[in-house]
């Protein structure tokens, strides 16, 4: 019996010592990793004075030995605005930090912005890269550093293959919303807006944009202007509203996609766009029909630049659009896909595709319309392309497919413009004293300037009788007065 219990005892002593040894000793497997306590850490405080914000991670060894990391760093390093403390040791970097099997350590991070510098960026990122045995696994640090409106969901849509988070301009109806010019603050509140998730102007809600505005997207967030809801730009010459991207390195000053869209459907016989720059998103703007045609569905776009999306410029389906003095451009397909129908009067507009990004153009050309869903031809009420360029850098620029639908007025008509395309032989199509596959002779499509220099095929073959009839287009996007006979497109040419 004693015997037994000895060995018994020699037996329980060996296995703890087994165990203390393993867990002693270092785990050297490539394939460790650590677990962290949250995969982003978002400093959310809006600031007012001089920012300055603390948060925690903590940082988990799951394993069952200890485990050495190498280095736990700020991926800016010495210039960034993040502050870390690694376990009681301060730095842009700490290396060589043990965490014993099944055990933890905490590192606090801290931001300090001056979010009254209109210089400094509105979203601060960083992240804190953590080194196991030649592996990094990665934080995200987010903090707003701009003194900004920030307009965060609060609700979400359900859908078939998720939720869409989204905001409403105000939680009131029959309201006007002002960004701008002393609205929201005293006494002028021009300070820019970021929006996360889709910014909702719900049913009765108007919401006006005054000169200078600048509008942040977050990644995947848009601008949804609903069912009666109304929107208007009220940009000026050379102090436009710009709907952009919200990040502010210099990497994605020309990054397409980085936003969703502007979104108007159904919406008010009073949406207008004026002097606006909508850049960098997947799609510019969409106006579209979701079900009863009879709806209001009209928007008015002028002196306005939609540039380097990721997908299509303007996407409209079947709805009302008058546009004058406008520039887009650079999209990875269409930079205007008019579909299944509806009224479009484009005056001095210049469509141009030069996209070279990524894997360059899609090989749809700049301009398709269409009036049909399969097999159902839709009406469409009139188009007319005056006074317009459309050029790219493919052989073809222009797509169009209109069918004979049951409306007997359908008028469709192309006058004066230069076209990068064969003749228009569709019966359905009126065409008279345009310019085919001349040259345009830009300045500089690969910077987007898209004036024309004296030399160009669009010099003089405008219709004097636009201007006539639409006095204000008696000056281009940049406000310089037009010859007579004007020149196509959005910019009168350079001397």
């Amino acid at each position: 019996m004693v015997r037994i219990l000895t060995i018994l005892i020699i037996t329980i002593c060996f296995s703890v010592s087994f165990m203390s040894c393993k867990k002693d000793k270092l785990l050297e497997d490539p394939s460790a990793t650590v677990a962290f306590s949250q995969d982003s850490i978002l400093f959310d405080t809006v600031f007012t004075t001089i920012g300055s914000a603390t948060r925690n991670i903590r940082v988990i060894n799951n394993n069952s030995q200890k485990i050495n990391i190498s280095s736990i760093r700020l991926e800016q390093g010495q210039s960034s605005s993040f502050i870390m403390n690694v376990d009681g040791t301060p730095g842009k970097q700490v290396n060589d930090v043990e965490i014993l099997a099944h055990d933890s350590i905490y590192i606090f991070v801290q931001v300090n912005v001056n979010p009254t510098n209109a210089l400094s960026p509105l979203i601060i990122q960083d992240k804190i890269i953590v080194e196991l045995n030649g592996n990094q696994q990665s934080v995200a640090l987010e903090a707003w550093g701009q003194d900004a409106h920030y307009h965060l969901p609060n609700q979400a849509i359900q859908y078939k293959d998720g939720f869409l988070p989204y905001s409403t301009v105000s939680t009131g109806t029959n309201v006007t919303v002002t960004w701008g010019g002393g609205a929201l603050g005293q006494p002028d509140d021009n300070k820019p807006h970021v929006i996360y998730g889709w910014l909702v102007v719900d049913s009765t809600q108007k919401l006006v944009i005054n000169p200078g505005v600048k509008v942040y997207f977050h990644q995947n967030a848009g601008l949804w202007v609903y069912r009666y809801g109304t929107l208007q730009v009220n940009g000026t010459y050379g102090n436009e509203v710009v709907f952009q991207g919200d990040r502010r390195e210099a990497d994605y000053a020309d990054l397409p996609g980085q936003w969703d869209r502007i979104w108007i459907n159904e919406g008010h016989t009073d949406n207008y766009i004026n002097y606006a720059i909508i850049k960098n998103n997947f799609i510019g703007i969409q106006a579209s029909i979701l079900e009863d045609g009879s709806q209001p569905h009209k928007l008015k776009i002028t002196n306005t630049i939609i540039k380097n999306c990721s997908k299509w410029g303007l996407y409209t389906q079947y709805f009302n659009i008058w546009g004058a003095n406008n520039v887009i451009s650079n999209c990875a397909e269409y930079c205007a896909a008019l579909t299944l129908g509806g009224n479009y009067t484009f005056l001095h507009t210049t469509f141009a595709n030069y996209f070279s990004q990524g894997k360059g153009r899609g090989g749809q050309p700049c301009v398709h319309i269409d009036n049909f869903d399969g097999t159902d031809v839709i009406r469409t009420d009139s188009i007319y392309f005056g006074n317009c360029i459309i050029e790219g850098s493919q052989g073809n620029e222009f797509e169009q497919d209109i069918r004979v639908s049951s409306n007997p007025a359908q008028k469709c008509r192309i006058s004066n413009c230069l076209l990068r395309t064969s003749t228009i032989t569709n019966t359905l199509i009126a065409t008279s004293a345009n310019v085919y596959n001349g040259n345009p002779n830009f300045v500089d499509p690969s910077v987007y300037n898209f004036e024309i220099k004296n030399t160009s095929s669009a010099k003089g073959i405008g219709d004097v009788n636009v201007l006539i009839t639409y006095p204000l287009l008696g000056f281009d996007i940049k406000n310089n007065s037009r010859s007579s006979p004007p020149d196509a497109g959005a910019y009168t040419a350079n001397p």
